[in-house]
């Protein structure tokens, strides 16, 4: 077993390397560009994997590869990095996406105000910024990559969206920097506080945990990386720009929108609000509790309207989004154990559903649903893989997302059981947007324009689409493969916060 290899550093220097590279070339055609991108996020990938087997599920530390730099000594900041079971497949989601997202949007560059090394270049960004957001043990510096993910991002939907993309990237822009903002008032208030007690600031994530802050300091202090967090993820009623940014991003940029950034937000849930702010979190519970049931609701809702299957996708997520706060907030070992599977099991199957919903709108030139229908008798094998991708969206027992659900919801059940049974209603919901998606989409007679334009699978969207739609269905049957990495993390956090399980009520030991 290699510990001693900085996996972290090299996870973030490789892809930015890769940027560096690909920015300085010259004279290269648009192919090499890409094939030099696809290279090094492969790389990436395959050393995360490594690190992914390397790392010791039995350990009793709280964080493994950690790395410690010199970084701002004034400040109390170091450049330090960690991983934990939680954050090593979030980890592991990006850098298996980003290659995917790379080779299936081969051509989704082209015709575009910005070049196609431009947009390589900061798809690479983008990847060295989450793995750095997810590893980073210095709240300064998960700070700092939080802030800096936005700009690659910003101009990967301004640059290379669709009609209103500078308005989906402006207001993306400005919703995260008032929420970041929000996060620095907080971040300086812990600071000072640590100064306070420890006789020098500091940023350090563990000795964080040891500061003894009073009721009404937590409560503000926890709103301001709160909003922050519901921006990101995003929560409702912080949740308008995502249907925006993502309708207008290439299906690519969406799929590491939805599937990878957005889950800063619920990760930063876990990482910090839990252990940092205890007694706000038992005060605030119940208000986040009601925000998640509505975003549950409301998502689902405006998804089954949608007449646009990108904006469709992104609704779906608010309501995703809501399950999975719900199950954070649940303070139970289960509500949490899915929430970290359904942060997995959401990424793959957003990717899947925006990945072959951008290959049938390349085909069509079109992304309204009334555009297509009859595509399952033209194009049967892509069919087949956005059936999949929705049936997994809505939870069908078998794939990936049903396990997830299904713990949030038994984990809420046990300490709240009225919010629980509301948030079931979101399970009938999901089945009716993607079924009458799939449905008015696939099922019919072709068009002509159907029929002249809707093909079948390439073999690059098929070597492309292949692992995703692979791991959906592996993680459908064997979701310990993640629960045996995340358990022992969400064990650590429960103890840390002083939570416990609901005991059984007399009539369930009978």
């Amino acid at each position: 077993m290699n510990l001693s290899l900085p996996y972290l550093s090299l996870l973030i220097a490789i892809p930015t390397f890769g940027a560096v590279f690909v920015g300085l070339l010259r004279n290269s055609n648009e192919d090499q560009v890409r094939k030099i991108g696809v290279f090094f996020s492969l790389i990436t990938a395959v050393l995360a994997i490594l690190m992914a087997v390397n790392y010791d599920q039995s350990a009793n530390n709280v964080m493994q590869f950690v790395e410690t730099y010199t970084w701002i000594p004034a400040l109390g900041t170091s450049f330090a990095l960690g991983v934990d079971g939680i954050s090593l497949t979030l980890i592991l989601l990006a850098a298996i996406l980003v290659p995917v997202v790379l080779i299936a949007g081969w051509k989704e560059s082209e015709g575009q105000r910005g070049s196609v090394r431009q947009y390589v270049v900061l798809t690479l960004v983008t990847e060295a910024m989450m793995v750095g957001v997810f590893a980073a043990t210095d709240v300064f510096l998960f700070y700092v990559f939080f802030e800096a993910i936005l700009i690659p991002m910003y101009i990967l939907i301004g640059r290379f969206g669709g009609a209103r993309a500078s308005y989906a990237a402006v207001k993306f822009l400005l919703y995260s920097i008032v929420g970041g903002l929000l996060m620095l008032v907080s971040l300086i208030g812990l600071w000072v506080i640590s100064k306070e007690q420890f006789g020098a600031g500091t940023f350090d994530w563990f000795a964080l945990q040891d500061l003894q802050i009073d009721g009404p300091t937590q409560n503000w202090l926890f709103l301001g990386f709160f909003i922050a967090f519901a921006i990101k993820a995003p929560l409702f009623p912080f949740h308008t720009w995502l249907p925006d940014a993502a309708g207008e991003a290439t299906p690519g940029s969406a799929t590491l929108l939805v599937g990878v950034l957005d889950k800063i937000g619920t990760f930063g849930m876990i990482r910090y609000l839990l252990p940092l702010f205890p007694l706000a979190v038992d005060y605030f519970r119940p208000v986040i509790i009601v925000m998640c049931l509505v975003g549950i609701i409301y998502g689902a809702l405006l998804a089954i309207g949608q007449s646009d299957i990108k904006r469709l996708i992104a609704y779906t997520s608010v309501s995703h989004f809501g399950f999975i706060a719900l199950g954070i907030f649940a303070y139970t070992s289960q509500g949490l154990s899915g929430a970290s599977l359904y942060m997995i099991n959401h990424g793959f199957s957003t990717a899947a559903l925006f990945l072959i919903a951008g290959f049938m709108i390349s085909r069509r030139g079109s992304r309204y649903i009334e555009d297509f229908g009859g595509v399952a008798k033209v194009a049967p094998l892509l069919a087949g893989t956005f059936l999949l991708a929705g049936l997994s969206s809505l939870a069908l027992p078998g794939m990936s997302s049903f396990v997830s659900e299904f713990l949030v919801l038994t984990g809420t059940f046990t300490r709240y059981p009225v919010p629980a049974i509301i948030a079931t209603i979101g399970i009938v919901l999901a089945a009716l947007y993607i079924l009458l998606m799939i449905q008015r989409t696939m099922t019919g007679e072709p068009s002509d324009e159907v029929r002249s334009t809707v093909g079948e699978l390439t073999t690059r969207e098929k070597f492309a689409i292949t692992p995703v739609i692979a791991i959906i269905l592996v993680l459908g049957f064997f979701p310990q493969i993640v629960l045996n990495v995340v358990n022992p993390t969400i064990e650590r956090v429960m103890i840390l916060v002083g939570a416990t399980d609901p005991l059984p009520t007399q009539g369930d030991n009978k």
